[in-house]
């Protein structure tokens, strides 16, 4: 996992907050090659749907 390979995790809070904002970004962000550039929640949430976040 990309995430893992790149971070050190002081604690499991720590852990968890970039475990979190590496999801996001991999998900909601990032594009992927395999699906036509586009980003995975596209797939779930078509249309105007940027972010799940609150």
């Amino acid at each position: 996992m990309e995430c893992l390979n790149t971070h050190w995790f002081m604690s499991l809070a720590d852990a968890r907050e970039k475990l979190e904002n590496w999801r996001r970004h991999y998900n909601e962000d990032r594009p992927h090659s395999a699906i036509g550039y586009k980003v995975p929640i596209s797939l779930h949430y078509p249309g105007d749907v940027t972010s799940l976040s609150p």
